[in-house]
This record gives C-alpha cells, sequence and structure tokens, in this order.
C-alpha cells in the first residue's frame, strides 16, 4: 500500500492497495501521523501477536494484577456482593467441575479455546454462569475484548418442565405423614410461591382481617400480595400463631428441601417434577381460570410480563364470552348495592 494526497494543496490523507487498487482515507491531516498508520496496514498479519503482546503489557501498567488474576478471582469477587440465596447458589456454581478448565487461567490471557472446554459439560448452569464471569470482567475492564462475541455464545436450551397435576400433588398430600411439610406442600400449591419463600412464611405476613398474606421475595424484593378462601384458611390455621410458619423446614438447605420432595415424588411414581413447579402448577391454572395477567404477575412476585407467559405458557384456556363477564359484573354490582342499602 502506499500514500497519496487528495488534493494538490495535501489535505487529508488516504492510502490506496496495490493490489486490489482499493482506497481507503486515512482520516488524517498529519503527515507523520499518515505514515504511522500506513506502516501499520502495511504489517503482515504474523505480527498481530506481537500487538497482543503490547495491549497485553500497556494493561499490565495500568492494572498491576492483571498477569495475576484468574478467573477463580472473578468469581470470589463477585460473591462477595453477593447475599442471601444469591451468594449460596453463587458459592455451589463455583464448586462445579464444569470451570475446572479455567478456574486457575489469567483472565487477560483467556481464548475462546478455554471458553469452548466449559461449554463441552453441556451444562445449562455453566452456560449461565460462564456469562456473567464474562460480563463482570467486562465491565470491570479485567478483560481488554470480550473472549467470544455475543452472538456466538452457545444457545441456551432450558431442559422442559412441567406444573404439577392436581391428582399428583393430591398423592403427595395423601402420602406425607409430617403435618408441617404436608401444610408445606398446601401452602405451595395456594400459593405459587417458591420453596424459600413459602419456607420462610411468618405469621405476621398474614393479615387475618382482610384475608390476605403478602411477603418480600428474597429473589427479586418483589411483594407478592393474594387473598385467601376458606381451603386455604384452614391451612393457615393449623400453623403456628407467631412467628415462622415452618419453623423446622425453614432450617432445612434449599437443596435438602428438593431432596425430600423428589423422594417423596419419586415413591408415587411422580417424575418430571420439582419444589418449582408448583409456580408453574399456579400460573397455569390462573391462566385456565382467566385470571387476569397482572393479578397473576402481582402474586407470583414477577416485574416482568414475559416470566409470567412462561410459567404459564402450557396451561390450557377456554375463553369466556364477553356477555358472562358483563353479566357477573352487574351482578357483583347490584349485591355490593344490596349490602350497602
Amino acid at each position: 500500500m502506499f500514500i497519496r494526497d487528495r488534493h494538490a494543496g495535501g489535505k487529508i490523507y488516504w492510502c490506496q492497495d496495490n493490489v486490489t487498487g482499493k482506497r481507503e482515507s486515512l482520516q488524517t491531516t498529519d503527515k507523520a501521523k499518515a505514515r504511522q498508520l500506513l506502516d501499520l496496514k502495511n504489517q503482515p498479519h504474523q505480527f498481530a501477536g506481537f500487538h497482543v503482546q503490547m495491549a497485553r503489557t500497556h494493561l499490565l501498567v495500568s492494572d498491576p494484577q492483571s498477569n495475576t488474576r484468574t478467573w477463580q478471582m472473578v468469581v470470589d469477587a463477585i460473591i462477595k456482593q453477593k447475599t442471601g440465596n444469591t451468594k449460596a447458589r453463587w458459592e455451589r456454581a463455583a464448586k462445579s467441575k464444569s470451570f475446572d478448565p479455567i478456574r486457575n487461567l489469567i483472565v487477560a490471557n483467556t481464548k475462546a479455546d478455554d471458553f469452548l472446554a466449559v461449554f463441552a459439560s453441556g451444562k445449562v448452569s455453566a452456560n449461565l454462569y460462564l456469562r456473567r464471569l464474562h460480563n463482570f470482567a467486562l465491565d470491570m475492564n479485567w478483560l481488554l475484548t470480550p473472549v467470544i462475541a455475543k452472538r456466538a455464545w452457545p444457545k441456551v436450551k432450558h431442559g422442559e418442565k412441567r406444573a404439577i397435576t392436581f391428582e399428583e400433588h393430591h398423592k403427595i398430600i395423601e402420602r406425607e405423614k409430617n403435618p408441617e411439610r404436608r401444610a408445606y406442600y398446601q401452602l405451595c400449591w395456594h400459593t405459587g410461591g417458591s420453596q424459600g419463600d413459602v419456607a420462610n412464611l411468618n405469621a405476621e405476613d398474614i393479615d387475618w382481617q382482610k384475608r390476605g398474606i403478602s411477603y418480600e421475595r428474597q429473589k427479586t424484593h418483589k411483594l407478592p400480595s393474594l387473598t385467601f378462601d376458606l381451603e386455604f384458611e384452614q391451612v393457615l390455621r393449623s400453623l403456628p400463631s407467631s412467628g415462622k410458619l415452618f419453623p423446622n423446614l425453614s432450617k432445612v438447605r434449599p437443596t435438602d428441601r428438593a431432596t425430600e420432595f423428589k423422594q417423596r415424588c419419586d415413591s408415587l411414581g411422580i417424575s418430571g417434577v420439582t419444589l418449582h413447579s408448583y409456580r408453574y402448577t399456579w400460573a397455569q391454572r390462573a391462566k385456565a381460570a382467566g385470571y387476569p395477567e397482572r393479578y397473576a404477575q402481582a402474586a407470583l412476585g414477577h416485574g416482568s410480563k414475559a416470566v409470567a407467559r412462561a410459567y404459564a405458557k402450557n396451561g390450557d384456556v377456554e375463553l369466556p364470552s364477553l356477555e358472562s363477564f358483563e353479566k357477573a359484573m352487574k351482578e357483583k354490582i347490584i349485591s355490593l348495592q344490596s349490602i350497602a342499602a
């Protein structure tokens, strides 16, 4: 390639490829700078490694720890910022063997092939947590550039999830001899709450006068609030009137609660469900009943319509006619007027 003046007066420098004849502006009027740019373009591709090393050297000067910072150190930095269940999930993820290929690898020296070794485990959690690790390192300027372009990341493919049927729930309740655990499963059915949120419910979360229950979700800090009917009330009445509704289960680790539930399902020949399936059950029941979506969002403690729809995507629904809704509303108004009278 060579350099030439675009104008006789020598205003802007440009270069031309001697092979293809393609011209490209160097976007400068400074001859010395133009010469440097031209030299850079003329350098053969084998110098690419040299330039990468130069970039790493510059990074080392600006960040002395870049030469020793490993991905395990990145994990540790993230865990320090987390609290509660989120911190516990990160701690469990950090112990996964899927991350062994990069655990002690220097962050600044990471190549795409190193990440591919993690993806080879085929675990969804490895894909998800590696994305978070990668993005955190980028945000902290511990990586010069993305290790893998966003569009090149393997697609996250979650396993098929399904709701617990009424028949399955009934079998579980009938078989369960522990009254606290039986009531726990019943509240999961009635509230659609996550296993951790339900296990940590307090008697003070219940408003007996308004016949409602409200609590703060541990994961999203949303405040689900829902009223209860007679069947729901009977379960609540059987629980402690102060403090934790489930004093023993609230002390059990989430993984142990999940294991106990799986064991009960296995003994009944029920497969493909977890405690989290109760959330899908509640959402699908709500959809089938024509429950307004905004109410379902509030009850599930989700701010996103997409999440609520994901829970209810397999639910069957028969849409009632507009006339039937109008009739029901008129009957409700008449009933309220008669009460007021």
